[in-house]
């Protein structure tokens, strides 16, 4: 691995900010700016420590979520397809990185059925699934105030119970790619916390309280 590959191209860097982050604006909330912007940088940071390519691991970032302008069901394909549509990253990379950004973006999803084919594809998968609590919590209220507005709080409740069972239970979908990473030590403090209905709650309507007050 050289030195060069440890480094951010700060070319590459205005390219995301100005070209690609703008797709983010009108995404929901757990998706947007907010969002990508934290994953470009567990990203950067994995990849730093494990000498992976840092401009690979950005720029994979950057797309991960673009496919969300078609279907949800599919956007990690969308958004491979708009990675390797995109003739403007044939400045910095060969098409070889290309095809395994891409692909990484297709194995990006914490429900995928198989292991990422390639380590970019861990990182990103690893960088998505920011698994502090508060975060995950939070994340996971607003997604069903805005993607299922005409449900009332008890209904919000149980769609926030149901998606954590399904995601972060010892039985979930959620899976870790890269060991001791910090998401390890987060997903066992969701778990204590699930176990603890009464406390759950609390968290539950302290966010719902803030995420509708303020909106």
């Amino acid at each position: 691995m050289t030195d060069t590959s440890l480094r951010i191209n700060l070319d590459i860097m205005d390219f995301v900010e100005k070209q690609i982050l703008p797709r983010y604006v009108n995404f929901d909330r757990a998706h947007n700016l907010s969002h990508v912007t934290s994953v470009m940088k567990r990203s950067i940071d994995l990849a730093s420590k494990i000498g992976a390519d840092v401009n690979m691991a950005l720029v994979i970032a950057a797309y991960h979520d673009t496919g969300l302008e078609g279907p949800r069901a599919i956007h990690h394909i969308t958004g491979g397809k708009i990675l390797m549509a995109d003739v403007r990253l044939r400045k910095w990379f060969s098409p070889e990185q290309i095809r395994i950004m891409k692909e990484a973006i297709e194995d990006h999803r914490a429900s995928a059925s198989h292991s990422p084919r390639s380590i970019y594809g861990k990182i990103v998968a690893e960088a998505d699934r920011d698994l502090q609590p508060e975060s995950v919590f939070r994340r996971t209220v607003v997604f069903g105030i805005d993607n299922y507005p005409d449900k009332n709080r008890e209904e919000q409740w149980k769609r926030f119970l149901e998606h954590l069972e399904n995601k972060y239970s010892t039985n979930g979908y959620i899976k870790l790619w890269i060991q001791n990473s910090s998401n390890a030590e987060g997903l066992a403090e969701i778990r204590r916390m699930m176990a603890n209905r009464g406390e759950l709650r609390k968290v539950f309507d302290r966010i719902y309280n803030d995420v509708t007050i303020t909106e």
